[in-house]
């Protein structure tokens, strides 16, 4: 059985004991219930016999819960398995040297001197006009305001 089948089974089966422990618990009385069979009321709960229904639905309650922390625990296990088995794929593996850089290391070639390159960049023109913003958009700043001018 491959561990996707497994997992898929373990999340099925833990749906339906969720579904179960809802239900159960739902069905169940509280504590606060047995004070009506003190005024009479306590004869028309004899579904599962004389000693009522507590100790079979308590019992059933503890075995789906302890169902469900299993199989909880086990669709961990089968996302660990799923994960770990996933890490080795599509990552290369860099081996990185142990030790520090070998004594017989390549030397560095020496950078050429750039101090004695011609200027390549043209003449720059420096009677660039300055040109306002105001001529472009032919508007003023002006402020909106409620203030009257005095």
């Amino acid at each position: 059985m491959s561990l996707e089948n497994l997992e898929n089974i373990l999340l099925t089966l833990l749906v339906v004991d969720a579904v179960a422990l809802g239900v159960l618990i739902l069905i169940q009385q509280g504590k606060g219930a047995d004070v009506g069979a003190a005024f009479g009321g306590g004869s028309s709960n004899t579904m599962f016999g004389s000693a009522g229904s507590t100790s079979f639905l308590a019992r059933l309650t503890t075995w789906l819960a302890v169902g469900f922390f299993f199989i909880a625990f086990g669709l961990a296990y089968t996302a660990k398995e799923r994960a770990g088995a996933l890490s080795d794929l599509g990552m290369p593996q860099i081996t990185a040297p142990v030790s520090g850089l070998s004594e017989e290391a390549e030397p560095v070639a020496e950078l050429p001197d750039l101090t004695d390159l011609p200027d390549l960049a043209p003449e720059l023109d420096t009677d660039i006009p300055q040109i306002d913003a105001q001529e472009l958009t032919g508007e003023t700043e002006a402020v909106d305001s409620d203030i009257p001018d005095v």
